[in-house]
C-alpha cells in the first residue's frame, strides 16, 4: 500500500477491517474496497494529502452497507468515529475530518464533500472503466433483484445507468484532470449507442448470472 502509511496502521485495518467487506455484495465487495484504497492513495500522493488519514477513509468508507444501503455514507461515518482503536493513530480534530469524509463519499450526494479527504474517497470511490461500471451495474441488480427475469434487469440496468452517469446523471467529479473525466466520457457515449450497450449487457448478464439447476 505504500511506505508512507504507518505499519501498525496498515496490519490493524488488514486483519480487522477490509474483511469485512466480504459479507457485502460482489459490486462491494475486497476487489472494491482494495482498488478505492488503492486509488485514493494514488490520488493522495498528488495532493500532497496525509497518507494515513487518506488509507483509513478509504478502508471504512462502506462499512456502513452492513445497515441499509441508504444511509451507508451516514452510518459508515458513525462506525469509524465510534470505533476507539483509531484514537492509538489519530486525534480528535483527524477523526472529525475523517468521519466528515466517510459521510460525505457517496455519488448521490448534491454538495462538494466538505473536506479533501471527502473528495479524494469520493473520486476514488467512482472507478469508471465503462467496463467495470457496466459489469458492476450487473452484478448489483443480479444480488439485490434475483426474482427479475433478463429483460427486467436489462431495463433496471439502463435506468441506472442513465440516472447516474448521462448527462444529466446525479454524478459529479470533485478533482479536476482525474482519470475519472475521460472514463465519464465514455460511458456517456455508450449510453447514446443503445445496440452496444445490448450488447454488453448480454455479455456481462451471461457471465455474471449462474443458471438455475435444471432436473434431468
Amino acid at each position: 500500500m505504500g511506505n508512507n502509511i504507518s505499519l501498525d496502521l496498515m496490519e490493524f485495518i488488514e486483519k480487522s477491517i477490509l474483511p469485512r467487506y466480504a459479507e457485502f455484495d460482489k459490486a462491494h465487495g475486497m476487489e472494491h474496497v482494495i482498488g478505492v484504497v488503492r486509488r485514493s492513495l494514488e490520488i493522495a500522493r498528488r495532493l500532497g494529502a496525509d497518507l494515513d488519514m487518506t488509507y483509513t477513509v478509504a478502508a471504512y468508507h462502506d462499512l456502513g452497507l452492513a445497515g441499509p444501503r441508504a444511509i451507508h455514507h451516514i452510518t459508515g461515518g458513525k462506525i469509524l468515529a465510534s470505533d476507539a482503536r483509531l484514537k492509538r493513530w489519530f486525534s480528535p480534530e483527524k477523526l472529525k475530518i475523517m468521519k466528515e469524509a466517510v459521510e460525505d463519499h457517496r455519488a448521490s450526494a448534491s454538495h462538494a464533500p466538505r473536506n479533501m479527504y471527502g473528495k479524494i474517497v469520493a473520486e476514488a470511490d467512482r472507478d469508471l472503466n465503462p467496463e467495470t461500471v457496466m459489469r458492476r451495474t450487473v452484478q448489483f441488480g443480479l444480488s439485490n433483484y434475483p426474482e427479475l427475469d433478463r429483460e427486467s434487469h436489462w431495463k433496471r440496468f439502463c435506468e441506472h445507468l442513465n440516472n447516474k452517469y448521462s448527462h444529466n446523471g446525479y454524478i459529479k467529479l470533485w478533482i479536476p484532470g482525474s482519470p475519472n473525466e475521460q472514463n465519464l466520457k465514455k460511458i456517456r457515449e455508450m449510453i447514446e449507442d443503445k445496440m452496444l450497450l445490448r450488447d454488453m449487457f448480454d455479455r456481462f448478464y451471461s457471465e455474471e448470472h449462474e443458471p438455475a439447476s435444471h432436473p434431468l
